[in-house]
């Protein structure tokens, strides 16, 4: 079905961000491309017919000036923009690591959320939450991402408790094992071979794609149905610490 309006994804310049701006367009949205590295987004906007604007989320200045170019309605917001540094046990966990992840995943998803949620209202739209399987259980190494992906499942929550008497649909969509070109390589600061490792063996993980399909059908539900949130993984991964590997 073909939809009309306006969209904002964040984290748009790679991975599920840049396959949700292309899914939406596709579908008839003019779609803001948001992230920090112009080039890429602006690639993506050219591409797709949509708006490029640089923004780092975790910047007041920079979300300020993203709401104002949003102006007063908004269809669809996909809150993307995150990322996992690094694999510090609790034992000697970097601090420095974990903050940045909270600075990104949580406050900066707030801040997002709270600049546009006055212009989701207004549109009576449908606001998507991207957060991860790291936030259904913990795993060796994952202390850190998983407490952020927790920490904005509950943002999730309690939102939709608060908005219940408003016309805005708050959607979470909880992806596990994507193979993506760099969540991997980030996190593992760089190491191509340890990145590969992850997906190594793996019968078909998930990619961009997949998850984009996913969060476009739930920010195009009739304005009366929720999706609260959805689980994707792999048919090869039954949970974070099992998934089946060719050997």
């Amino acid at each position: 079905m073909t939809q009309s309006g306006l969209a904002v994804v964040t984290g748009a310049s790679s991975g599920i961000g840049a396959a949700t701006a292309r899914q939406l367009a596709a579908a008839g949205f003019e779609v803001i491309c948001v992230a920090r590295r112009t080039d890429r987004i602006q690639a993506l906007a050219d591409e797709i017919g949509g708006r490029a604007l640089t923004c780092d989320i975790t910047s007041d200045a920079d979300v300020a000036a993203l709401a104002d170019a949003v102006g007063g309605r908004l269809d669809v917001l996909v809150n993307n923009a995150g990322g996992a540094f690094g694999l510090s046990p609790v034992a000697s966990a970097d601090i420095a690591e974990w903050d940045r992840m909270y600075q990104l995943n949580v406050l900066g998803t707030e801040r997002v959320t709270r600049a546009l949620l006055p212009s989701l209202t207004a549109a009576h739209g449908a606001l998507v939450f991207v957060t991860s399987t790291a936030a259904e259980s913990a795993y060796e190494g994952g202390a850190g991402y998983c407490g952020v992906k927790a920490a904005e499942r509950m943002l999730v929550g309690a939102l939709r408790l608060e908005f219940y008497d408003q016309p805005v649909r708050i959607t979470e969509i909880s992806p596990g094992m994507v193979h993506t070109e760099e969540f991997s390589l980030v996190r593992l600061g760089g190491d191509q071979a340890k990145a590969d490792a992850v997906y190594a063996g793996v019968p078909n993980p998930l990619v961009a794609d997949d998850v984009a399909e996913a969060i476009v059908w739930m920010a195009t539900r009739p304005a009366h149905v929720n999706i609260d949130r959805m689980v994707i993984r792999p048919v090869a991964q039954a949970a974070n610490h099992k998934t089946y590997r060719v050997s």
